[in-house]
């Protein structure tokens, strides 16, 4: 035999021992990790900037979102606080209306609130329309009590409205709050 022939026989032999003391025996095997390449290296980094640059994306859209929504109800607070006073203009306007001694005064505080209620409205502010029969709806109407209904087409609709609701832009800030039948 010749020389390589000798070597390839002496690790064939090497590697049918290793085998016998890995059967026979728990052995530990230390697995030398490969380096990555500079293609894999350059993948790895891609991957990662497109999504950092997705994220930032992302949280450009939604801090503009939130922005844009902010504008549209920062005048939420103010508006809630004005609408008792909307409430008081329509109560003057309905017990003026029953004395007719005061027609000046009447006329006087029709054009005030008029003015008032057409400034909210320039800001944003609407009335939510809730009338007598319409069907009751959880999520526009608040339901302060319930009475039998006068007649059976009344069951489950809006009976009176006790107080008037409004939105600011799209959000109704305050409900309508109703009696409905039952």
């Amino acid at each position: 035999m010749s020389k390589k022939e000798n070597i390839q026989e002496e690790e064939i032999k090497n590697e049918q021992e290793t085998v016998q003391i890995e059967e026979n025996q728990e052995v530990e095997v230390e697995v030398i990790k490969e380096e990555p390449t500079a293609e894999e290296v350059l993948q790895a980094e891609k991957d990662k900037f497109l999504r950092l640059f997705a994220e930032f994306e992302n949280y450009k859209k939604r801090t503009s979102r939130e922005r844009i929504e902010l504008f549209k109800t920062a005048g939420q607070e103010l508006m809630t606080s004005l609408l008792p006073i909307i409430d008081d203009f329509e109560r003057a306007l309905t017990h003026i209306e029953e004395d007719k001694e005061t027609e000046e005064l009447r006329k006087g505080v029709l054009l005030i609130s008029q003015k008032f209620y057409n400034t909210l409205e320039l800001k944003g502010l609407s009335k939510v329309e809730t009338n007598a029969g319409d069907t009751f709806d959880a999520e526009i109407h608040e339901a302060i009590t319930q009475i039998p209904a006068p007649s059976k087409d009344l069951k489950g609709k809006v009976i009176d409205c006790v107080e008037k609701g409004y939105k600011l832009g799209d959000k109704i800030i305050r409900y309508p709050k109703v009696v409905i039948g039952q």
